[in-house]
């Protein structure tokens, strides 16, 4: 059975006869269901019962009936409630607005709102650069999805991507103090997507796109980029892509391998594949080999389209043939962003000696982690309960915080790759090790570190500037971070 995860943490409570084993058989119960304890409260006591808050991580959602059923099949034990953690911490939503500013009084009202703000609206008019310095614009980022592609749910719609993007803009708080707000399109329409997010720019210093199904992602991008005087970032493409290179980084550095020697395996050529493979192609990859549901994308297969036949040209140098296990034999490193079990421990027994691996399908990765580390030195899955879990926490939040002190109007492959560096080299060379090949989430050390190699590698930013503008939004956080 898959391990228990806090994301399906239930708290379930039960009433059972007062006597000297009934916590034991409760926990006991959890435990025969496959259930991971982390709390046993004793609520209420009687002459005759008992009530028991058992705390625990379930699976999934099925899981979660099939612990609750287990304990309530006790003798005399009764379930009174069940409460879902994840749902509990939901309610309401995960984010509000905060004043930066005190009203205390008629001269605070005075300043922040009228008659004085009349005269920063003045100034904004008369030189629009000024709302960089005097509005949210200088620390505020769009998470603008139209819901086609929720996590790996599908296409749910808008409403119902709202709280994987309330998540995001908690994360872009918590780990760069940037604030950014969800903005939910009820449209899928391209020119639509365009326009709306051509319309509300004013108010923000960058974009961030998520949760858009490919291929239409990439004309998004690509228009809102042409059209925008702010930075315009795919976190699905290039949050992944960054993440990746700098996880593969310090992979090559474990096994001794050279990135130029290297032969490449992408299965999955969706908004996140196609960007690693164009991220990886300028870095100096060796021999890269895409592969979609179909087999090894080539230069003769019928029926490609636009972004494939593009795909075909710039990879896959032998123009081989065949299924994404027959292109792994002798490889050096998998990368994985497509299907869950797609590969055994015997397709990894195919690849190269020191081969890696990176099966980053959420929650179920292209190959058993278990499996797969039987035959391969390095391993690395998107879960957070296996080592060397690719996260795209370790990139975009730093990448923002340093677009937005550099005052950038756009972003480059140069400044992707000066992120995927600082998060590489945030691990230690003494640290490094084949299940420690990149920084913890909660390491404080990424961010800052890929802020500044962003700012560093930005055309636009003036040197003298940018530091105090950073030094303001850290002095002025509530946070201090």
């Amino acid at each position: 059975m898959p391990t228990p995860s806090p994301g399906f943490a239930l708290t379930l409570r039960a009433e059972a006869p007062a006597d000297a084993t009934a916590t034991r058989r409760l926990a006991a119960a959890v435990g025969d269901a496959g259930g991971a304890l982390t709390a046993l409260d004793v609520v209420e006591t009687g002459a005759d019962h008992i009530v028991v808050d058992l705390t625990c991580d379930a699976v999934d959602s099925d899981h979660i009936k099939v612990i609750t059923d287990t304990v309530a099949a006790l003798d005399g034990v009764g379930v009174r409630t069940v409460g879902d953690a994840t749902f509990l911490m939901h309610i309401g939503g995960k984010l509000e607005v905060s004043p930066r500013v005190e009203l205390r009084g008629r001269d605070d009202l005075s300043r922040a709102y009228t008659p004085g703000v009349a005269r920063v609206c003045q100034a904004i008019a008369a030189d629009p650069d000024e709302a960089r310095r005097l509005t949210v614009k200088r620390n505020t980022v769009a998470v603008v999805t139209d819901g086609s592609a929720v996590l790996g749910l599908g296409n749910l719609g808008p409403a119902a991507a709202l709280p994987v993007m309330e998540g995001k803009a908690a994360l872009f708080k918590r780990f760069a103090d940037v604030d950014a707000w969800p903005v939910c399109l009820d449209t899928q329409d391209t020119d639509e997507i365009v326009r709306a997010v051509e319309l509300l720019a004013p108010v923000y210093g960058g974009v961030n796109l998520e949760d858009i199904s490919a291929p239409r992602c990439f004309e998004i991008e690509r228009r809102l980029r042409e059209k925008l005087d702010i930075p315009v970032f795919h976190d699905d493409q290039h949050g992944t892509a960054v993440v990746v290179l700098a996880a593969l980084t310090n992979a090559l550095r474990v096994v001794g391998k050279k990135l130029a020697d290297t032969t490449i395996v992408v299965s999955g050529v969706g908004a996140a594949g196609t960007a690693i493979i164009r991220l990886l192609a300028p870095e100096g990859a060796g021999d890269i080999v895409a592969c979609d549901r179909s087999g090894v994308i080539h230069r003769d297969r019928a029926g490609l389209d636009a972004s494939r036949r593009q795909l075909a040209e710039d990879t896959n140098a032998g123009n081989r043939t065949g299924s994404v296990t027959d292109a792994l034999r002798g490889a050096d490193v998998f990368i994985g962003v497509s299907a869950p079990g797609i590969l055994s421990g015997e397709d990894v027994a195919a690849m190269a000696d020191d081969a890696i691996v990176f099966a980053l399908a959420n929650p179920d990765p292209e190959v058993d982690p278990v499996q797969a580390r039987r035959h391969a030195t390095v391993v690395a899955t998107g879960r957070s309960d296996h080592p060397n879990q690719i996260n795209n926490v370790l990139a975009f939040p730093g990448i923002f915080r340093g677009l937005l002190d550099a005052g950038a109007r756009e972003i480059s492959d140069a400044m992707l790759i000066a992120a995927a560096r600082a998060i590489a080299d945030t691990v230690a060379a003494t640290e490094l090790h084949a299940g420690h090949i990149v920084p913890s989430v909660f390491d404080p050390d990424v961010a800052p570190a890929v802020a500044a190699a962003v700012r560093d590698a930005s055309p636009t930013v003036d040197p003298d500037v940018a530091p105090a503008v950073a030094a303001a939004v850290r002095d002025a956080s509530p946070t201090g971070a």
